[in-house]
């Protein structure tokens, strides 16, 4: 056995590998930066045609997916592995996973009717999923929300589908629900006028419709009042603090007493 001509042999055969293990480390940076690139560019021209964001950044997933499995593929061919045959593989292999994460492909299936039939979109406030937040991004198989105490959650388009959705930002305004107890002794035709004249002069509480305050029932502390101010979904937190604010304030200035229960007692004779 001719030890020379074997190390040489391993030696051409290790700078060719080097080489070809260099250029596909070059080629992956190159590829994933061009396919950020074209990203960045599909997104440029969906925002000059002014494509709502929530399809802007659900096309984007797809493609860039796509791209990357293309860049892999275009790697596997550069090291002589046979991409027909490869393609062949990854096909069965996307049956048998398919079949193993059924659950996957229906979380894929209900990004793209979210999409097409766009109940929610990006920048909204909702109740989806039993998950209240603001959706942050609709993804491929996940939809991404951030709650009023800023956590992000992450909720299975399907599970988010097929559950009851609430849009709070669908509607141009949004009704504050809050109750004032009066005491027995107060006037409510007059807490009810003072309170409406007080609530128009909170800030982003709309004029139409404006502010309902009613008799709501009553107790044995006297008539509970309904409060119900109307804003847009951005300010309900503001209007609804406010809102307990000005009820306090109202019953000072005007002197009502605090509320207490009232209950009369008959001492019936033996």
């Amino acid at each position: 056995m001719n030890t020379d001509a074997l190390m040489t042999t391993i030696q051409t055969k290790g700078v060719e590998i080097g080489i070809k293990l260099l250029g596909a480390v070059i080629a992956y940076i190159a590829g994933r930066w061009l396919i950020s690139v074209a990203i960045s560019l599909m997104r440029r021209a969906l925002t000059a045609r002014q494509v709502d964001a929530t399809v802007q950044r659900y096309l984007g997933n797809i493609v860039s997916v796509l791209l990357n499995i293309a860049l892999v593929v275009a790697l596997l061919g550069y090291f002589g592995i046979e991409t027909t045959s490869f393609a062949a593989i990854f096909a069965a292999a996307g049956i048998a996973i398919g079949m193993a994460w059924s659950g996957l492909l229906a979380n894929f299936a209900a990004g793209v009717f979210l999409v097409i039939l766009r109940p929610i979109k990006v920048g909204d406030f909702v109740t989806a999923g039993g998950i209240t937040g603001t959706v942050k991004e609709i993804g491929l198989f996940v939809t991404v929300m951030d709650t009023p105490d800023n956590v992000e959650t992450y909720v299975g388009n399907n599970k988010l589908l097929g559950d009851n959705i609430q849009n709070y930002s669908a509607n141009p305004y949004r009704r504050v629900d809050l109750e004032a107890q009066l005491d027995v002794s107060v006037d409510p035709k007059q807490a009810v006028a003072l309170l409406k004249e007080r609530l128009a002069k909170i800030p982003n509480v709309t004029t139409e419709p404006a502010p309902d305050v009613e008799v709501l029932r009553f107790t044995l502390s006297g008539p509970v009042l309904a409060v119900r101010p109307y804003t847009h979904t951005d300010h309900y937190w503001q209007v609804y603090f406010d809102t307990n604010v000005a009820i306090r304030e109202v019953g000072a200035e005007a002197g009502y007493p605090a509320p207490k229960e009232q209950m009369a007692l008959h001492k019936l004779s033996a």
